[in-house]
């Protein structure tokens, strides 16, 4: 039998304790000390206490990012959370080209979330196709600002989340309706109950973990929204800079060689605790519909 020294699992696990304390846990833990500095890139800063929090309380952007971090979850929240089962619950039948559909609705998935953007963005612009459409057939006779009008140019960007995500989280709706027993849909058939009478009485009920886990995934994912309000709106933000994410806005200050670095740590703290609350919150109502 083969001795091991004690300290041979140490050994083992070190490149990746290693790895992950450089890439993850320092980089948080320095995080949480610049925010209580006025930190830029080519200087080390000072400690100013909460000033960098004063400051947030202040900031115009930082509301009209919050408000539109916000917005994004409450609209993708229901959609992604909803529209992937019904699509699972589709594609999960037994029918002729079956597979064609469950590719297609996961091909946007795999495709870079940039270069998808760049596409929509050419279909939704003043001059793209969706437009040249809509006038041609006297729909509109001025173009749509899809991507020139705050609020347009929002929903826009969920159109594309929605989209996008769709055939994701139906992948894993699909493994959960796996475990749904058949014998409960044939009880309630037998019983009666319609399409819609199972569907609310025995595949929510059996896939309910599966629904709490999309739902966070899709809160923090909609609050940590970046590339399709980035690529969309040009890198600009929008009107005024008013769509920007609370992820752009803290991009916006950390980047260049004169960046407040101290100011995007503090910001990065709040997206931290914005996105926890959705998280707690949904944890809570489960275990209260448990």
């Amino acid at each position: 039998m083969t001795h091991h020294s004690w300290f041979t699992p140490w050994v083992l696990v070190a490149p990746a304790a290693v790895w992950l304390f450089v890439f993850s846990v320092w980089p948080a833990i320095n995080t949480v000390v610049l925010a209580f500095t006025n930190a830029k890139p080519l200087g080390g800063g000072h400690f100013t206490g909460l000033a960098n929090f004063e400051r947030a309380l202040s900031d115009a952007q930082l509301v009209d990012a919050l408000v539109n971090s916000i917005v994004f979850m409450l609209v993708c929240l229901p959609l992604l959370t909803m529209l992937p089962l019904l699509i699972a619950i589709l594609v999960e039948k037994k029918l002729p080209g079956i597979t064609f559909f469950r590719t297609a609705f996961y091909t946007p998935v795999v495709a870079s979330a940039v270069v998808v953007a760049l596409i929509w963005g050419w279909l939704l612009d003043d001059r793209g196709l969706i437009n040249g459409l809509a006038q041609w057939l006297g729909v509109v006779t001025t173009p749509v600002p899809f991507l020139t009008e705050r609020w347009l140019l929002l929903f826009s960007a969920i159109s594309l989340t929605v989209w996008k995500g769709l055939g994701y989280y139906m992948i894993i709706y699909l493994s959960a309706l796996g475990n749904v027993r058949r014998e409960l849909h044939e009880a309630a058939a037998v019983d009666g109950a319609g399409p819609v009478r199972r569907f609310w009485s025995v595949t929510v009920p059996g896939v309910r973990n599966t629904m709490l886990l999309v739902s966070v995934l899709v809160s923090v994912s909609a609050l940590r929204v970046f590339s399709e309000l980035y690529v969309l709106s040009n890198g600009t933000g929008g009107p005024g800079g008013r769509d920007m994410s609370l992820v752009m806005l803290i991009q916006l200050y950390g980047r260049g060689f004169t960046g407040h670095l101290g100011y995007a740590s503090a910001l990065s703290l709040l997206l931290l605790v914005v996105t926890v609350g959705p998280m707690l919150a949904l944890l809570r109502l489960n275990r209260k519909a448990a």
